[in-house]
């Protein structure tokens, strides 16, 4: 049963889907069994034909629906423009929320009422396996902007963030098809320090043959292309570019020797190139 309707809802619920009909189910369920009643559900189809809108439009909760794009970022800004919440939170369509979620991050930002961001840990699965986390070391909370240049280290679905602030920051880029919500989050990090609740209140499952990860088995070229991004768009200090393109750097080195290894050679030449001229600070290539 889709949650009572309010004219302001204090959160605002964002699933961006595509064909994943029985992932979406219970992805909605999640949000529908939270403890917090204070949201609205936003579903952004992604041009499915499995169901998946006839399913949503009876659900009762906001859909909509537009052609197939496979670029995550776009759908989720069309849910920002649309939602009405003070709050945005996203639930990947793969993923579920524990139903305590929304209300302890509501808590948070009672409690730290400067604060515009709050993440919480997740429960990694991988083909309903557990992923052990213990060698997570990275900083979770506060000003983490460093460790959050080595990898993305805010789960998508683990987030809520204040819509005004989102929309300030300029959303997700809507041309990058992976790593969309890591250049995002460089430039959340930049400007403000993260809250943290240390709780899996996200259950994230992996494995299945439709995640972008899983098209293309790697990630760092993606990274690498956000990056870029970041450093060409993002107001950030001399500290801040410096730290960046340092990890540019790291990011062109390790994705050239995959390059080398798979005899792609041009690659290699073109990547291991532009890790140097970002040592020796010259212009960069587009």
């Amino acid at each position: 049963m889709a949650a009572e309707r309010k004219t302001s809802p204090l959160v605002s619920v964002i699933i961006p889907t595509f064909n994943r009909l029985a992932f979406l189910e219970e992805a909605v369920k999640s949000v529908e069994n939270q403890t917090s009643r204070d949201w609205e559900l936003i579903i952004v189809d992604d041009g499915s034909n499995d169901g998946t809108i006839e399913y949503a439009r009876a659900t009762g909760h906001t859909l909509i629906s537009r052609r197939h794009s496979g670029r995550p970022g776009l759908l989720r800004n069309i849910g920002i423009r649309a939602a009405k919440g003070a709050y945005v939170a996203f639930l990947d369509s793969d993923d579920l929320w524990k139903p305590e979620k929304c209300g302890k991050q509501l808590s948070f930002f009672s409690s730290h009422p400067h604060s515009v961001i709050c993440h919480t840990r997740e429960i990694w699965l991988r083909n309903g396996n557990i992923i052990s986390q213990k060698g997570q070391t990275h900083k979770r909370s506060g000003r983490i902007f460093g460790d959050a240049l080595k990898k993305c280290i805010i789960g998508p679905s683990t987030v809520m963030i204040n819509r005004e602030a989102l929309i300030r920051e300029g959303m997700f880029h809507e041309d990058i098809e992976i790593a969309e919500d890591y250049e995002l989050w460089l430039r959340i990090t930049t400007h403000h320090e993260v809250g943290y609740i240390d709780e899996p209140l996200v259950i994230k499952r992996g494995g299945h043959p439709d995640q972008l990860s899983e098209k293309y088995g790697h990630i760092e070229y993606f990274r690498i292309r956000a990056l870029r991004i970041f450093l060409d768009t993002a107001r950030i200090s001399d500290e801040q570019r410096r730290l960046a393109e340092k990890e540019l750097s790291r990011k062109c080195r390790i994705y050239a020797r995959g390059c080398r290894k798979r005899g792609k050679h041009d690659e290699y030449e073109y990547y291991i190139g532009l890790a140097g001229t970002i040592e020796n600070k010259k212009r960069l290539p587009s």
